[in-house]
Formats: C-alpha cells, sequence, structure tokens
C-alpha cells in the first residue's frame, strides 16, 4: 500500500523553525533552480507562432521583389546570386507578457512514495523552467500578485527569490484576480482542489479584460488512485479537519467519482474561456508537461496572429 506524508509548512515557508525532516523553501530552492534549468534546456525554443514578416531583427526568409516596393528593401547580395531581385524579410517580433502563478498552500505539501516529487517542489521546478524558457524566447515573465514582468536571463533566480521573500500568499490556494492585458497570457500552477466556483470566479477576474489562460493541475498519483484499503483518516490539509471511515475501498470509489466530476466541470469553465487545462502527475517527468505548455502557448498565439 502506498504510503504518505504531508510537508509542513516550513517546507513551504522561508524563515520558519527548522523539522528533522524537512527543509525550508529557501534552503531548497538552489536545487530546484537548477533542476528547473536542466528542464529548460531540453526545450525546444521559437514557440510563438509568430512566423510571419514584420518589424524585427530576426531572419525568417528571402521572397521576391514586387514591383512598386521601396527599393531600399531589396537584399543585392542574396539578389546578385539570381536573376531576380529579393527582399529580405524578419520575424515579427513583438514581446508579450508571461504570468506564472504557483500555489504553495497546505494541500500542495502532499507527497506519496509513489511519487517522484512532492507536488510543491515539481509546481516550483515546473513555474521557473517555463519562466526561463519564456524568457529565452523573448518574452517578459512576472508573477501574479508578487513580480512584474521582465525579461533578465536570470530569470528562475529571481522567481525563486521572489517566493522566498514572499510571508503573505502561502494560504492562498487561487491566485489573485487581478485582470491581465489581452496579449498576455496567464500560467497558473497547483492542484486546484478549490470548489468549482472559486475558481470559476478566479477565471472570470484573471481573463476579463481577454486575457488567455492555461491551468496547470498538479497531482499525486494516490490522489488519483485511492490505493487505499480497510479502515483510514483522510486529512484536509487546508482546514484541518479530520475524516475516519471504516472502508476505504468502497469510499474510494465514491472520491474518484467525485474526482472525475470536479475536474469535468473545471474543464468545461475553461474550455468556455477560451482556456486550457493540463494534468500533471508527480510520478511522470516535469520536462513532459513544461513541454505541452510550451505548445499550448505557441498554439494560443499562432491562432492569434493579426487578431490581436
Amino acid at each position: 500500500m502506498a504510503r504518505v506524508r504531508v510537508l509542513p509548512e516550513s517546507a513551504r515557508s522561508p524563515g520558519r523553525h527548522e523539522t528533522e525532516n524537512a527543509l525550508t523553501l529557501a534552503q531548497r530552492m538552489p536545487r530546484l533552480v537548477l533542476e528547473a534549468r536542466r528542464v529548460a534546456a531540453n526545450l525546444s525554443h521559437g514557440i510563438h507562432g509568430r512566423r510571419r514578416a514584420g518589424i524585427g531583427e530576426t531572419f525568417w526568409q528571402f521572397r521576391p521583389f514586387v514591383t512598386g516596393e521601396a527599393a531600399q528593401r531589396i537584399d543585392w547580395r542574396r539578389s546578385a546570386r539570381d536573376d531576380r531581385l529579393y527582399v529580405r524579410e524578419r520575424e515579427w517580433e513583438t514581446t508579450q507578457n508571461v504570468w506564472i502563478w504557483i500555489d504553495r498552500s497546505a494541500s500542495m505539501g502532499f507527497v506519496s512514495d509513489l511519487a517522484l516529487a512532492p507536488k510543491i517542489e515539481r509546481a516550483v521546478v515546473l513555474g521557473l523552467a517555463l519562466g526561463s524558457s519564456f524568457v529565452e524566447a523573448g518574452e517578459r515573465v512576472g508573477m501574479l500578485g508578487l513580480m512584474s514582468p521582465r525579461a533578465s536571463r536570470r530569470i528562475a533566480e529571481t522567481m525563486a527569490q521572489t517566493m522566498v521573500m514572499d510571508r503573505t500568499s502561502l494560504e492562498d490556494d487561487l491566485p489573485p484576480q487581478a485582470p491581465i492585458a489581452p496579449l498576455d497570457e496567464a500560467i497558473l500552477i497547483g492542484d486546484f482542489l478549490s470548489p468549482v466556483r472559486d475558481i470559476a470566479g478566479m477565471v472570470e477576474g484573471v481573463s476579463s479584460r481577454g486575457a488567455r489562460g492555461h491551468l496547470v493541475m498538479i497531482v499525486d498519483p494516490v490522489e488519483e488512485t485511492f490505493p487505499f484499503q480497510g479502515q483510514a483518516v483522510l486529512h484536509d490539509l487546508e482546514d484541518g479537519l479530520s475524516l475516519r471511515i471504516g472502508d476505504a475501498a468502497a469510499w474510494g470509489r465514491a472520491y474518484r467519482e467525485r474526482i472525475a466530476r470536479h475536474r469535468g466541470e473545471i474543464e468545461d469553465l475553461v474550455r468556455r474561456r477560451g482556456w486550457t487545462m493540463t494534468i500533471h502527475r508527480t510520478d511522470r517527468p516535469a520536462s513532459e508537461a513544461a513541454l505541452r505548455l510550451m505548445t499550448l502557448v505557441a498554439t494560443s498565439r499562432g491562432s492569434n496572429v493579426g487578431g490581436r
């Protein structure tokens, strides 16, 4: 039977007393930043779907000169190799903002022996890796409610330091309902076990100006399968409540049905808003979720070429 444990608050927050079995988030951050860098290094760049002519510095393609265009647009070196005139086109480059939010509430401290990492660590690694990859691709990255967008090559370290210094949002299991600009994207990483009506309100608040968003649901394998039998005691990590059950196997069937219904309702509401939802299990590599998110953002940007 799978064994589970819960990381104490000191494992999600800096500056608190140590326990024997957990390090503070501040002490674990250097390792998590390195892991995030490794994940980011495996991701391909050029995610934007901006492959269209426009103002920029990045070469895209040569195309034949069209009568009536300004002569200064002709690339004479390329034209000298052929009997035609060619224009050098550059790729459209418009830096946009990507906002990342990482859930560090109590339920994110859950981990079973079936997982590769606690939910909080996986969320941090994924968020830092995405931040680094987006900056490398020419975007600005901010942290919703914590940090304004910036394009620093040390964005992973900056994000990590921001979380270490933050002492106010450890109890927030949903991001602030702060509207972001229509050209921006929000990537929200957490377990999203809150009531669907609360999640709906958050989604509406963040996207009220037309911005797109992506929910990333971090799930421990035990939370998916509930592989328990016999008597068990369940603990609500957010509210501190406990429930003793006599037949865990029978209770687990109802639990799995309720989880499936909860996710279905969330998926419906994000789809109606034009958002996406990704479920990432912590027994899978972080790179899988990171690559999917990069692809989803590229698709989102590509589908709005010329329309945003």
